[in-house]
Order: C-alpha cells, then sequence, then structure tokens
C-alpha cells in the first residue's frame, strides 16, 4: 500500500526508480499560508513530475485551493519556497505565473461573456501584426482564429461557431473554451481546480477526454477533485489535505477510494505527516 512508498528530504513521495516520471516541473517545500490567526495552509511539500498527473483531495477547507493559490500568485504566501522548471520562483501576480507556463482553470472559468472563443482565449496577450509600427499596432484576428482552431484541434473540443459569444454557449462548451486556452499557449503546468463539479455526464465525459489528451501529450497537470471516480479514472497519484495540511500521497495503483476517503476523513494518515502543528 501507499505506505510503502520512499520519502525524499522534501517530505514528497519520491517515485520508485522503475517509474520514468522524468525531471520535477513543480516543487514546493513548507509553502503556508496564514490568515492572522487561521492557519489555512501549513507546511505543504509537494511536487510534480513532467508528464505526471496529481489528484488534490479534501473537504471543502482543508487548504486544496489555497495551495493553489499560492503557487499561481493570486495570493502571496506567507512562508516556504516554491521551484519551477528547476529555478526557484516567486511570482507577484497571477500574470507572472501565466507568463512562466502554469495555466490555471479556475471554478469561475474566468472568461468574458460578450467576447467570441478566440478574443477569450487571447485575452490580454492578444497577437498583433505590423509590430514596426510601435505603439500602433493591428490586432492579428486571422492569427488569433488559427492558433485557436489549433489548440481546439489538440485537445478534441468541438465548438460549432467560434465567432459565437461566450454568453451563448452551454456550461461544458464555456468549460472546454477555459481547458483549450491552456493548450493553445503550450503551458508547462496546468491546473483544474473542480473543472467538471457544474457539468452534466456527457459535458464530463468530453472535459474527462481533454484530460486524457493532455495525458497524451506528456503534458502535466494538478486536478482538483471530490469525484473519486473521475480521480482514479485520470491520474497517477493522489495527495490528500486534511486541515490545511498534506496527510498523504498515494499511488493509484497503490490505493483505492475507500482508502482515500480515510485520509480525507482523518481515520488514517501517513507516518511520514503524522505531526501537529508547532
Amino acid at each position: 500500500m501507499a505506505s510503502d512508498m520512499r520519502t525524499d528530504i522534501a517530505g514528497s513521495a519520491a517515485p520508485r526508480s522503475d517509474t520514468p516520471l522524468g525531471d520535477v516541473v513543480l516543487k514546493t517545500e513548507g509553502l503556508t499560508k496564514h490568515y492572522g490567526g487561521v492557519h489555512a495552509l501549513q507546511d505543504a511539500n509537494f511536487e510534480i513530475r513532467r508528464g505526471e498527473h496529481v489528484a488534490i483531495m479534501g473537504d471543502n477547507g482543508a487548504g486544496k485551493s489555497t495551495f493553489v493559490r499560492q503557487i499561481t500568485a493570486v495570493e502571496q504566501r506567507t512562508r516556504g519556497r516554491i521551484w519551477f522548471n528547476g529555478q526557484e520562483v516567486s511570482f507577484e501576480n497571477p500574470l507572472e505565473a501565466r507568463e512562466a507556463g502554469i495555466e490555471t482553470v479556475f471554478q469561475t472559468l474566468a472568461l468574458a461573456d460578450d467576447l467570441n472563443v478566440p478574443d477569450n482565449l487571447f485575452l490580454g496577450r492578444e497577437k498583433t501584426k505590423f509590430n514596426w509600427l510601435g505603439p500602433f499596432r493591428i490586432l492579428d484576428y486571422r492569427g488569433m482564429r488559427e492558433a485557436t482552431l489549433a489548440g481546439l484541434q489538440k485537445t478534441a473540443v468541438k465548438i460549432p461557431n467560434i465567432s459565437q459569444s461566450i454568453r451563448n454557449m452551454s456550461g461544458g462548451q464555456r468549460q472546454c473554451v477555459a481547458i483549450a486556452r491552456t493548450a493553445t499557449f503550450h503551458s508547462k503546468l496546468t491546473i483544474m481546480d473542480e473543472p467538471t463539479a457544474a457539468l452534466g455526464v456527457q459535458e464530463t465525459a468530453q472535459v474527462e477526454n481533454i484530460v486524457r489528451t493532455l495525458k497524451e501529450e506528456g503534458e502535466p497537470l494538478i486536478l482538483i477533485s471530490h469525484n473519486m471516480r473521475q480521480v482514479m479514472d485520470l491520474v497517477d497519484r493522489i495527495v490528500v489535505f486534511r486541515r490545511g495540511r498534506i496527510v498523504a500521497n498515494l499511488r493509484k495503483e497503490e490505493t483505492d477510494g475507500q482508502d482515500v476517503v480515510a485520509y480525507i476523513t482523518g481515520a488514517k494518515t501517513q507516518p511520514e505527516y503524522d505531526t501537529e502543528p508547532a
């Protein structure tokens, strides 16, 4: 079972020598976030490697979204260190994280309802042409449209009319557009926060197929989800948060849903994480 795994000095589960997961893409050490006297995240040591898909699970308030907000610089951490792509980083804001190659699909999607698909994908990073004109550049609508179609094709997303405004699309189509945005810009790491929470069965299946496509492309992904079936189908490893702390780091093939629930509820804690806050 998962307790047989080796751990490195940072407390993260070290991959076995027969599991070629490649280099570490993201690593955190002692990542902590306090809101006054509330310890929302405490000493989170985490790793994800190239080509690996990792699920983060836990009850509401366990620290999952807080963890992601520190990585993506939506908030500034209280303390701790972050390495991305082999370099220690300290992003000032989400734009810096995105420019470095971290693409995040939040539950709110962050889409502009009155804009069409290309305009949403390139919002804040528009393609221009005739750049020799200096500040008087012209938007490259054709280039953005072609890149949008390539991104949709890469993720197998089917949008009948990409000129349609986001407001007139279904929830599943909107979610797929948000995910396709990550593929269009060749992200080094994709983070999805509850990507199917408000979707129906067919729309959920479409999003899950996109996740599988990203896996086939060798792109690392962090998936925050409460859906146990989805997690067991899609990821390589499961990291469980409880009360702001990581309490388990489990390989999918060495655990099951009942075991994961035991860690989520506090019935179990892996020995290497069995410490109380100072």
